[in-house]
C-alpha cells in the first residue's frame, strides 16, 4: 500500500488549496490508502455519490459489529459522553433508528416550519447589519456569519436568549471531535463540551414536555409517528447535531463563499449587477470551495471499488472538495461561475444522510447574501485571511472588511 501524494490534512498549505492534490488523485489513484490518516481515499464524483448511497456502507458499524469483530480498538472510557451523544443523533445511525428517528424529527422539522423562519431570518440578517453599517472596517467572522446560525438556531429551538452565548463554544468544542487526528486538549474539549450541552438540553427538554412552547424542541418532545416516539437522548442528539451541522456549516460557507467572491472580482460584480440568480450563485459557492472537505465512511463488508479491494472495518474518506472538482462532471471546475447549471455538488452528501438541515442552511445563506450586497454595495476586502489548522470541516479564522 502507497500513502495518496501529497495528502496531507495537518500541512496549512495543503489545507488553504488542496485541490491540486485532488486533481493527481482523480487522475491517478482515484481510490487509494493513506497510512498517515488510515483512510481509503476516494476522489471521484461518480465514486463519491454512488457510496454515499451504498448500504454496504455506513456512519457506524456498531448495529451490526463490536469494536473487536471490526478489527477496530474500543472505545475510551472517557471518551463515553461523546459517543453517547453523538451516536444518538441520526447522522451517526443507521437503518432501522436511523429510519425511525429521522422519520419522527421530519414530522416536527418540516418544509413549511423552516419555510416559516424565512422573515425572521431576514430581520436577523438586518439586525447584525445595522451593528456594523458604517463601522468601516470589521471582521464579517464574529459580526455576520457567526452570530446568523446560531441565533437562528436558538431561536428555533426555543433557547433562552441569556443562553444563546453558550451554544457557540459548545458546538465548536464538539466539532473538534470531528477531524483526523484531534489533539488530546481538543478532545478534552469535545467531551465536556458534549457533557454540558446534553445536562443543559436534557433539563429544557424535560420543561417542555411539561410546558410545551412554540418551538422545535417542544414540537419534537411531543411527536408521535404509529405509535413511535423520540427518546430523551434521541432529542438532545437531534438538537446538538441539527446547532452543529447546521451552524458550522452557514458560517464556513458566508465566509469562504465571500472570500472566493473577493478573489473573482468579475464575478463578484457580475452578482452586484444583477443579484436575482443568487440561488444559484450559493449553489456554486458551496462547490467552489467546500467547507466539508470529506464525509467517512465504514466498510460494512468487503467491497471493491474501481477494481481495489477494500477490506471490511475499513474507513473510507470521501472527498467531497475533489468530487466538486471532477471535470467529468463540472466544466472548467477551477473557475467561479455563478450561474453554473445544472450543479450537482455534494457538500450536503446524498442518500439517507443527506442533509437534513439543507433548506435552512439555504434560506441563511440566500438572506445574509442578498443583506450584504443590498445594504453594502461597496464591501470591500481589508486583509488576506488566513485558514483555520482545520481540514474535515475547513474554515478561515476571520474575514476583514471594509464597506
Amino acid at each position: 500500500m502507497r500513502t495518496a501524494p501529497d495528502f496531507a490534512p495537518s500541512d496549512p498549505t495543503f489545507v488553504a488549496d488542496p485541490y491540486p492534490v485532488y486533481e493527481e488523485l482523480r487522475r491517478d489513484r482515484p481510490v487509494t490508502y493513506d497510512e498517515g490518516t488510515d483512510h481509503w481515499l476516494v476522489a471521484r464524483h461518480a465514486d463519491v455519490n454512488a457510496l454515499l448511497r451504498d448500504r454496504r456502507l455506513g456512519r457506524t458499524y456498531l448495529h451490526l459489529a463490536s469494536h473487536d469483530e471490526m478489527g477496530r480498538a474500543p472505545d475510551t472510557e472517557w471518551h463515553e459522553p461523546f459517543w453517547h451523544l453523538i451516536r444518538n443523533g441520526i447522522l451517526d445511525m443507521e437503518p432501522p433508528d436511523h429510519t425511525r428517528v429521522r422519520r419522527l424529527v421530519s414530522k416536527a422539522f418540516t418544509p413549511a416550519f423552516v419555510e416559516g423562519l424565512r422573515p425572521r431570518v431576514e430581520r436577523i440578517v438586518d439586525e447584525l447589519v445595522d451593528t456594523v453599517q458604517g463601522a468601516g472596517e470589521f471582521d464579517l467572522l464574529p459580526a455576520i456569519a457567526e452570530p446568523l446560525p446560531v441565533t437562528v438556531i436558538a431561536e428555533m429551538l426555543g433557547i433562552p436568549e441569556a443562553d444563546h452565548h453558550r451554544l457557540r463554544p459548545w458546538s465548536a468544542d464538539i466539532c473538534k471531535m470531528y477531524e483526523l487526528d484531534p489533539s488530546e486538549p481538543s478532545q478534552r474539549d469535545a467531551v465536556r463540551a458534549s457533557g454540558e450541552f446534553s445536562d443543559y438540553l436534557r433539563e429544557l427538554s424535560r420543561e417542555r414536555r411539561a410546558r410545551p412552547g412554540d418551538d422545535l424542541i417542544s414540537a419534537l418532545a411531543q411527536v408521535v409517528d404509529e405509535g413511535d416516539t423520540l427518546t430523551e437522548d434521541e432529542l438532545i442528539g437531534t438538537c446538538v447535531l441539527l446547532l452543529n451541522a447546521g451552524h458550522e456549516a452557514t458560517v464556513n460557507v458566508t465566509t469562504i463563499g465571500w472570500w472566493s467572491l473577493f478573489r473573482n472580482p468579475g464575478e463578484l460584480a457580475r452578482l452586484r449587477a444583477d443579484p436575482s440568480p443568487l440561488p444559484t450563485a450559493v449553489e456554486e459557492l458551496m462547490r467552489f470551495d467546500t467547507p466539508l472537505q470529506m464525509f467517512e465512511r465504514w466498510a460494512l463488508e468487503p467491497i471493491e471499488i474501481l477494481g481495489v479491494e477494500v477490506p471490511r472495518g475499513a474507513e473510507l474518506g470521501l472527498l467531497f472538495g475533489s468530487a466538486n472538482h471532477d471535470p467529468s462532471v463540472f466544466d472548467d471546475p477551477g473557475r467561479l461561475d455563478l450561474g453554473r447549471a445544472p450543479n450537482p455538488h455534494l457538500s450536503f452528501g446524498a442518500g439517507i444522510h443527506f442533509c437534513l438541515g439543507a433548506p435552512l442552511a439555504r434560506i441563511e445563506l440566500q438572506t445574509s447574501f442578498a443583506t450584504l450586497l443590498r445594504r453594502l454595495p461597496d464591501m470591500e476586502l481589508a486583509e488576506e485571511p488566513r485558514w483555520k489548522p482545520n481540514y474535515v470541516i475547513r474554515g478561515l479564522e476571520g474575514l476583514r472588511v471594509r464597506a
